[in-house]
Order: structure tokens, then sequence, then C-alpha cells
């Protein structure tokens, strides 16, 4: 396969919280020269993190985006956080992006922690490198790494480079293309050096295995190895860029980021081997030609600046106040970080800012006339973790919603919903942390101070027996009265009818008029029942009653209605319903064997389990688990599965609820109504 063409790509770096690709991302600026000396998360100086919330947690929390050139060609990095909370940037980020690269670290214990990112990689086809960070400790070791690794990946790895060692430090590299040692050097270069002999038969052995690997897809190669020919090292580097541009194999590159060990070499196998972006645009079905056409990819409100849409270009030109079927373009912008440099046109392959399309959402296609058409984006991940929210001055609620659009702008994980059992807004994330980043953004950003809590659970009562009820309304305070007259029959339903009303009154004991009035009074009882949460699954019967020629009105039989009700009630044996969810449990293998501690401590129960489609390794649990005991299990899941554990869930039935547990729930709700 022919050298990518010349032209912008993007590179993505992704992979798990503390591997280091901030600072890779350092490295590889200061190798292009586009800044003099790295910063570090340390000292808060660095071109990414620049947001406080990063600043604050030492971590990055949300994509950092970096346009420069290597050798006179154009590229883009972006840096996609590494927290398990704030997957959503890496998806998105490495969605678009020309190749992937993965930053890890060594050893076989931290290798699981890559598989999230590794499947999403394999699923989506998208060509990715791994690079093997802080190789400069003593105990790296490359084939323990690959090994655990190569579990984890759909696509073959292949090594590119072995170790030389100087005791259990790693002095060096050797490539096993061009098979020619270099010696690591603090901050510059490597040294070319003669192949050490000490490392010949390791080098012939993994030179050997890598050529292996590339024949499984190539028949011609199969043949030369076969008849003991050595391929030239041009066909080889063909062979690699064609099967990592096909995403068929993942090659493996070490080095150490905070000493600029390896990058170098990391960046000439992108430079030479990662796609061009009409490959990209193929692979994902995007318009290669016609009209000028972009996908936003990242949305962020920039203060003063408004926002903008970050996007990349797959076909066309995008112009500074072109007119697009979304709206105007406000300005083009490359960023360097947290700096933003105005540019008047931008081309297929590049990466750029768009300002001030209110308009348009992070997953729209960009076009001039609205005509061209492209992929499908992804959903959203599914979100796990939830917080009531409020502003914390209570005349702040407009500004709330403003602010939370736009941080779901911002982060379509992030979402909100009204429970109309609770009346509480409830904010949806992946976690805890993702949503304390994302209540920080509403203060830093927007100037808007909210507090957060635990969700109320939505209970629901209902009755084990029936009853009948007569009530009488009767005022007289002078003129028109009230007057109403009711005999109700209340009875249990069984679960998940719901709510029930009929009539048997005859001989026009209670005008017709009014028996409407009736359903809707019981109805507004049943908002809270003697427990003091909403009546579900209850038949109420209209058998009998009175009426006044004037005193007679439909608020008069709404009100007798609802003081049947409240007498009737709880004569009916009521109890406490709680909600029960369905949980389908994802997780390695290797912690199967803890569910059962976790479930039975959430007063669970599990269904069953087996191996989880595609993901080899990996088992799927199904559970039942009361939504009440569902509130931190991301936190304790992740806990006890390094990171890499998650779940879906779904509401299942309502459950009756007795003993302490039910006495405490009615106590709280009590005393919080009062």
């Amino acid at each position: 396969m022919s050298k990518p063409d010349a032209g912008p790509r993007v590179a993505a770096l992704v992979g798990p919280y503390l591997s280091g690709k901030t600072s890779l991302l350092e490295e590889i600026l200061r190798q292009c020269e586009a800044i003099d000396r790295k910063g570090t998360v340390k000292d808060g100086n660095m071109v990414g993190d620049g947001a406080p919330e990063a600043r604050a947690r030492h971590m990055s929390t949300e994509m950092n985006i970096v346009s420069t050139t290597y050798l006179g060609e154009e590229w883009t990095f972006i840096d996609c956080p590494g927290s398990i909370d704030l997957l959503q940037d890496a998806h998105n980020g490495a969605l678009i992006a020309d190749a992937a690269v993965v930053v890890c670290e060594p050893g076989r214990d931290r290798a699981l922690i890559v598989a999230p990112i590794l499947k999403y990689l394999d699923q989506h086809a998208i060509p990715h490198l791994i690079f093997v960070n802080k190789m400069d400790g003593v105990e790296a070791s490359v084939a323990e790494t690959l090994e655990a690794l190569q579990s984890l990946s759909d696509s073959p790895l292949v090594l590119r480079e072995i170790p030389m060692r100087d005791g259990d430090d790693v002095t060096g590299h050797v490539d096993l293309v061009s098979e020619r040692a270099f010696r690591w050097q603090e901050g510059k270069p490597s040294e070319l050096i003669e192949l050490p002999e000490t490392v010949r038969d390791r080098e012939e052995a993994a030179r050997t295995e890598l050529l292996e690997s590339l024949a499984d897809f190539d028949d011609t190669l199969l043949e030369q190895l076969l008849e003991d020919v050595i391929p030239p090292t041009d066909e080889v580097y063909e062979h690699l860029t064609r099967v990592l541009q096909e995403g068929r194999v993942v090659p493996v590159f070490f080095g150490s980021a905070e000493h600029g060990n390896g990058v170098r070499r990391l960046l000439k196998a992108l430079r030479h081997e990662a796609p061009g972006a009409n490959v990209t645009a193929q692979r994902l079905g995007e318009p290669t030609n016609g009209e000028a056409a972009a996908r936003v990819f990242k949305t962020v409100h920039a203060g003063h600046a408004g926002k903008l849409s970050f996007a990349r270009v797959w076909c066309g030109e995008l112009s500074d106040g072109m007119a697009t079927s979304q709206g105007r373009i406000s300005g083009l912008q490359r960023a360097f970080g947290q700096k933003m440099e105005k540019t008047a046109k931008a081309g297929p392959g590049s990466v750029v800012a768009l300002g001030r399309m209110d308009d348009v959402a992070t997953g729209d296609l960009v076009s001039a006339s609205g005509g061209a058409s492209g992929m499908d984006w992804p959903a959203p991940i599914t979100p796990l973790f939830s917080m009531a929210v409020h502003a914390a001055d209570r005349g702040d609620e407009v500004k709330l919603s403003t602010a939370l659009a736009k941080v779901m702008e911002e982060d379509p994980s992030v979402s909100r919903d009204h429970n109309p059992d609770t009346g509480e807004m409830l904010l949806w994330g992946q976690g805890e942390m993702h949503l304390l980043i994302a209540i920080d953004k509403m203060k830093n950003k927007f100037n808007i101070g909210v507090e957060g809590h635990r969700p109320q659970v939505p209970y629901k009562e209902t009755i084990r027996k029936p009853a009948s009820q007569h009530a009488r309304h009767k005022k007289q305070s002078g003129g028109s009265g009230e007057f109403g007259d009711v005999h109700i029959d209340i009875k249990p339903l069984p679960r998940g009818d719901g709510f029930a009303f009929a009539d048997t009154i005859s001989g026009g004991v209670v005008p017709k008029q009014y028996i409407p009035a009736v359903e809707a009074g019981i109805k507004e009882y049943l908002s809270r029942g003697p427990l003091g949460f909403p009546v579900v699954d209850v038949a109420v019967t209209l058998t009998d009653g009175q009426y006044h020629n004037v005193d007679s009105s439909d608020m008069a039989f709404r009100k007798a209605a609802q003081q049947a009700m409240r007498e009737g009630m709880p004569n009916c044996n009521p109890v406490l319903l709680e909600p029960i969810c369905k949980v389908t449990v994802s997780l390695p293998s290797e912690f199967t064997s803890r569910i059962q501690r976790l479930v039975s401590g959430r007063r669970g129960q599990i269904l069953g389990f087996d191996a989880k489609p595609g993901w080899a390794g990996w088992d799927e649990v199904e559970v039942q688990l009361p939504q009440s005991e569902m509130h931190d299990l991301v936190i304790e899941l992740r806990s006890m599965t390094m990171g890499v554990g998650t779940f879906d869930w779904e509401f299942d039935h309502l459950q009756e609820l007795q003993g302490k547990e039910a006495e405490q729930v009615v106590q709280a709700r009590a005393a919080a109504v009062q």
C-alpha cells in the first residue's frame, strides 16, 4: 500500500487514567517543536488540562485538542480523558481519528483496565497502535504486557521493537523491521548503535514472529517465508501499513513519555502508516466528495467566545462566514489546547472549531446545503449514576436549566430528567465523579451554584384487602353551601394493573355530572396514600350517595371522595412497594465469583450468568436488585473489578417491602413532608 496522502491527519491518545497520555502529548509537542519545554501535571503548566476542573483534580476532564505540524505535515492530536467516567469523550475523539494510540502501563495487572477502550476500537474497526508507557521502571516487562493485552484484543498484536537492557533497566530498543538498535538518551533523540550480540537471538526470534503474523494476511509474504526468502525492508513496511489501515493488526511500541524515550519512533510510525482522512471517511461511511461536509465530534461553551463546535472536515472546504443548512459559520479556529487561532479556511482532514452554530449538536454533519449524508452517530453511553440537583439559590432555577443544557451539549453522556413521583430533577452520568465535574462546570463556567444529593427512591404503596367507606362533605357558612355524600368500595388489584374506577349508581342518587368529580377526587388522594406514597393497583367503585339541589357541586363531591379515601384506605391493610430493577452486570470472569457477595449485601438475587457475547474472558450476570440499593452500585462494582465492570439496568416490577426496612422508609417519608 502506498504512503498515505499528504494532508491533515488526526491521532487520538486514549487509555486509562494515570497511563501518561497527557505527558505523552507534551513530549509529542516538544518533538514536533511546537513547545520549547514540557509542562507537568504537578505544575499545571501543560498545553492541555487547562480547565479548573482538570487542575483541581490533576487529571484530564475533557478532550485536549492540539493542531500542529510534524516534519512539515499537519497533525491534530486529541488527548482523551482516561477516567472510565469520562469515556464518552474518548469514544468521540477516537471515532473521527485516523488512528488511535492506546497508552497503557506495563504489567499483567495493569492490562485489564485497557479492555473497554480496546473493545471499542475493535468494534468500530478503528486502526490503533499500542504505546506501553513508563518502560523505564524496573518491573517493566514487554512480554508479559503483550501477553496480557492480547487476551483482551480481538485483533492480533505484533511487537515492532524489543527492549535492550542494562541489568534491570531498559536502556533502548531494537527496531524489528529495520533491525537497527537505538540507545535512549534523556530528552534527546535516541543514539543509533551496533546491534548488541546479547540481543541478536531475541531480535531474530521476535522478527520472525512479526513476519509470520503479517504472513497471515498476505500469501506472497507467506510463500517467501516458507522458501526462507527474507523480504526487503520496504516490503515489510508496506505490509505493516496495509494491515494497520485495514485494522487487522495492532503494532506495539514502548517507551517513556516522561523522559522522551521511544516517542520519536511512535511518531514516525504514525506518519508513515496511519491512514489519511479520505480512507477514514470511507471506513466511517462519511462523504468523500461533493459539497463541503464536516462532522461535529465535540461541543464547548467557551465563555465570551460563545459556543464552539469542533468538527473534522471530510470533503470540500469550510470558510469563515460560510452559510450552511444549520446556520452561518461565525468564525473558524484551530485549537492548541486552551489557545485558539483564527483561520480563514479548512479543507479535508482538518479539525477546526466552528463558531456560534447554536443549532448544531455533537454528532451532527454540517454541510453547505444539508444534502450530504454520512454515518449514524453512535448513541451516548447509557447513564449509571444519578444525583438530585437544584440551584443553591432558588431564584436561579431558570439559570440552572440553561446551564444544564450547555453541560449536556458538551458531554452527551450527561442527561437529566424529572421524576414525577418525587418531584426531583435528576442529573445522570457515569459515576459520582462525573456528576461532580458537571456541577463544578456549572459553577466555574456558568456562574451558578448547584447542590446535589442522593435521589429519593420512587416507592409506591398498595392495599391487601377490600373495604367499604361512607363519607359526607357538608359545609354551610351562609348563602350556598357545599354538600356531597358518597359510598365507595375499595379493593386491591393484581400487581401492575394500576387504577380502575367504576360506578353502580342507579336512580340518580348521585347525578351523572358529579361522577367524574368523584373519580377526580379519588385520583388526587392516590398521589399520597396512608403511608405517604403514591397508591397503585387499586379499584374504587362508587356504589351510592346523596346530593342537594342547591349545595351540591363538583367541588363538594371531589372533597367527599377524598374524605372517603382518607378514612377508608387505612382499613385496607396498606403495604409499601419498592421498585425492583433487572440488572445485567458485565465483568471479567476472574471477578465473577465476587458478585454473590455484592448482590446479597444489597438484598438482591442472582438469576444466572453466562459468557458475555463477543468478549473473551468476560461474563454477564443477570440479577435483580431493589432500586434503593442501586445508587452507588457502579462505585462498588468498579472498585472490585479494577474499574472496568459495568452494567445495564431497567425497571422490572414492584415488590412488597415489610419489616424494619419498610418502617424506616415510612418514618423518613413522614419526617420529610412535615
